[in-house]
């Protein structure tokens, strides 16, 4: 494979034909030169004509498999092609010529039964840029930035030449905390395309997240001084901050906000400005207009931990109390809310619980799938004293015997406890949490509930502080994650 197979849309077809087929056109009886002839005129089908009775006489030879191969691919039958090519891997599964034709006709489509495919190949030809291309950008479609980074370094002239796999090679760089990497990365990104919006952000979101943060604002300057969309304006508004320049970074803001006042992150940064200069009347006053055209739990949750501040705790425990009403999960970890979101099938609750329950069949001592079981069940909103209440409980509390330190459980039951006005065992689970992880929302906002049900006011106000800190903290982070999805969504963007 040559290093231009690598760029997206380009047709197999000349690379093979004029490299792959003179690859054994030296040892090519009159039968099999005929048949190269027609492929390199482009006479598809009377190739396959000829291939017909070829193969009759020969079924197990992978070069006829090959050619047949080529054929369907110049007809853009790309299925029957693949067909062709896994004949020709299992009379030789080392010929390399099929190899890449299969490679190539899986990692048009995307498909990651590309990856054994080019892997072979690498095996065969280990040096081979294109292929490590190739699998980098794979591997970093799954997620899988390691790996990824690993072949993208390999193939250096390949990616060089590809802004796509630029924009994945320095988006891995960046998620993986290798920040000067990604830089360079992106420098050489927005050197080939100087006008792109979306690379000069990129560029800015790694010099920011490597400390240099007039480096970031003098690459998004050119932006932030024509009309910029609100998520540069979100950037900006971050670059300003680190630069020390926080009317610039407010101003900013408001003005994103005004732009798009339903946009529900950009009160949740002013919040956060707002907490970080104890300007917490101001942020309360504009967390309160966002709430009135958007009632968000991300949004309760701010002016909850801004009303902490302000020592107005009953304000912050109602604050606290609707965020969970409308989101229950954020206080979750992120590993159980993603592994509860794939069992939850695209919020369909009820295929969601079969699924786990058919699951649980197999498995019944799983202690995560009894915690799925009653999390579902809960999401699901069973009341208390009906039987799938009951079931959740119990599921639940199975769940905690057998992994006692699964802190997502104990949660759970502890929300389990309270809904059933079981407040002292709810405590309980809450001070379990707390010794493993001092810093757990769930297990703080459920100990203020519990302890304020049970008539025990003294600790309240100071388990708030810990969780608006817990809170704040959490805020920053999602700050940093929401800078590199803007990295991921101008990736995907510019594809």
């Amino acid at each position: 494979m040559k290093s231009w197979l690598f760029a997206k849309g380009v047709c197999l077809l000349p690379l093979l034909v004029f490299i792959q087929i003179s690859f054994a056109a030296q040892a090519a009886n009159e039968r099999n030169s005929t048949i190269i002839t027609a492929l390199q005129s482009g006479e598809f089908d009377q190739a396959l004509e000829l291939l017909q009775s070829a193969l009759r006489e020969s079924p197990n030879n992978p070069q006829l498999w090959m050619f047949q191969g080529l054929a369907f691919s110049g007809k853009h039958d790309s299925q029957s092609a693949l067909a062709s090519y896994k004949h020709a891997l299992k009379a030789s599964p080392d010929y390399l010529p099929a190899l890449e034709g299969a490679a190539q006709i899986q990692y048009q489509a995307g498909n990651a039964d590309a990856i054994p495919l080019l892997e072979h190949v690498l095996k065969i030809r280990p040096d081979d840029v294109t292929t490590h291309a190739m699998l980098a950008v794979l591997s970093e479609k799954k997620g899988d930035c390691s790996t990824a980074v690993q072949h993208f370094s390999r193939a250096t002239p390949a990616v060089e030449s590809n802004p796509d796999a630029l924009q994945g090679y320095g988006f891995c760089l960046l998620k993986l905390k290798q920040t000067e990497d990604a830089i360079r990365v992106f420098k050489e990104l927005l050197s080939s395309r100087p006008d792109d919006v979306r690379s000069r952000r990129a560029l800015a979101t790694a010099q920011l997240s490597a400390d240099k943060p007039q480096d970031a604002l003098a690459t998004m300057q050119p932006l932030l001084t024509s009309d910029a969309d609100v998520e540069t304006m979100r950037l900006g508004s971050a670059i300003y901050e680190a630069n020390k320049d926080t009317p610039a970074a407010v101003k900013i803001l408001r003005d994103a906000i005004v732009k798009d006042p339903s946009h529900t992150s950009l009160y949740v940064d002013f919040a956060e400005l707002a907490m970080d200069h104890q300007s917490f009347q101001a942020g309360v006053e504009m967390v309160d207009a966002g709430i009135k055209l958007h009632p968000d739990a991300q949004l309760y949750m701010a002016r909850g931990v801004l009303y902490v501040q302000l020592a107005d705790y009953e304000k912050a425990e109602i604050d606290f109390e609707e965020a969970e009403k409308l989101d229950p999960s954020l206080g979750m970890s992120a590993a159980a809310q993603g592994m509860l979101a794939n069992e939850r099938n695209q919020n369909d609750p009820a295929q969601a619980l079969a699924s786990v329950r058919a699951k649980l069949v197999k498995k019944p001592n799983d202690a995560f799938l009894l915690y799925l079981q009653g999390a579902i069940l809960s999401k699901m909103g069973a009341d208390p004293g009906s039987t799938d209440f009951k079931k959740g409980l119990e599921s639940t509390q199975r769940a905690v015997k057998l992994q006692p330190s699964l802190t997502a459980a104990h949660n759970l039951l502890a929300k389990f406890y309270l809904d059933a006005g079981e407040n002292a065992l709810a405590v309980k689970e809450c001070r379990i949490v707390l010794q493993q992880t001092p810093s757990d929302q769930s297990a703080l906002y459920h100990l203020v509930i519990a302890l304020r049900k049970s008539g025990n006011q003294a600790e309240i106000p100071d388990l708030l502080k810990r969780l608006a800190k817990a809170r704040q903290e959490a805020t920053k982070q999602e700050g940093e994650r929401n800078r590199y999805k803007l990295v991921v969504a101008s990736e995907s963007q510019s594809k």
